[in-house]
């Protein structure tokens, strides 16, 4: 396999149920070691893609390769399936099982002798702190808790690439900072692919390549900074003196702006122009706030535009 071609490679991808279409010929790759994210609304068909991939689910047409092996083709699946790991929506851990039971039957699952698992559980245990809940029965913890379980059962065979279905969502904003590091070390340390999809686009920001998917097409892809170029933009956000009527000053400069409970939002192309504004408009200004374009920016602005595809 080349690197250069990617550890996923996803051509014309298609799942069809009966008449209506959820994934309409979508094209991707991943890079082997970054992190990837895959963006869409509920019903743009991520969870359908994601479940092909993993080969949980049969696809309509289209072809995928991961690591060198062809979904769907001779002994593909069986080798893919060595090779991935998963942390689903859903919890598939015994609850009646203690943390360490659990992964230790999840390692066992994979053929692994009993030094790899007591050797590979340890690696997990050091990035995901299971030593406090490790003798705990997993149907006792709480959310943050199950999901370090979740992570660890999914990568205690050490995987090539690890699929995460929103794996901070209703997590404490603690526990997903704790839950982001633990993913973040993993890819950068061990060169291990994550493909991450998310609804907090903070974490989608800091993705090496982001593809956004609408209606099951493909709309945006390309890196964060990229993204935040064609989607997003900067805007100072000014409250004026009672004094001064801003709107012919904004007209004459030609400035775009909106109005909402005495706040003018204006769109400017960098906050070097933002600070050529507030210092025009020195004296005049009762508040400002300078905002940077974000993720969410980004995301709603791809989602909303009309007829858009790539």
């Amino acid at each position: 396999m080349s690197e250069q071609q990617g550890i996923i490679q996803v051509t014309n991808l298609m799942k069809s149920y009966g008449e209506f279409e959820a994934v309409k010929g979508i094209s991707f790759s991943v890079k082997k070691g970054e992190l990837f994210a895959f963006l869409g609304t509920n019903g743009a068909g991520k969870s359908t893609t994601i479940d092909i991939l993993c080969t949980l689910l049969k696809k309509s047409a289209g072809e995928v390769i991961i690591d060198g092996y062809k979904i769907g083709e001779g002994v593909g699946n069986n080798h893919i399936r060595k090779k991935i790991g998963v942390v689903f929506q859903e919890s598939v851990l015994d609850e009646r099982l203690t943390v360490f039971e659990n992964i230790l039957n999840r390692g066992q699952f994979y053929n692994l002798s009993k030094h790899q698992i007591q050797e590979n559980y340890q690696f997990v245990s050091d990035y995901l702190k299971l030593d406090d809940i490790q003798n705990k029965k997993y149907g006792t913890l709480s959310g943050g808790q199950r999901r370090r379980a979740d992570i660890a059962r999914a990568i205690i065979h050490k995987p090539t690439i690890l699929f995460l279905d929103e794996p901070t969502t209703g997590l404490d904003p603690q526990t997903r900072l704790f839950v982001w590091d633990a993913i973040k070390r993993l890819q950068e340390e061990t060169n291990m692919t994550i493909f991450l999809t998310t609804h907090y686009m903070e974490e989608a920001s800091v993705a090496n390549q982001v593809v956004v998917i609408k209606e099951g097409r493909l709309v945006a892809e390309g890196t964060p900074n990229q993204l935040k170029e064609k989607y997003a933009f900067d805007s100072v956000h000014l409250e004026f003196k009672h004094t001064f009527d801003p709107e012919p000053w904004l007209k004459e400069k030609q400035l775009s702006y909106a109005l909402k409970n005495s706040i003018y939002t204006v769109r400017v192309a960098s906050t070097l122009e933002a600070y050529d504004i507030l210092k025009k408009l020195e004296g005049q200004i009762q508040s400002f706030e300078v905002v940077k374009g974000s993720m969410d920016d980004v995301f709603i602005n791809i989602i909303a535009e009309k007829g858009s595809v790539v």
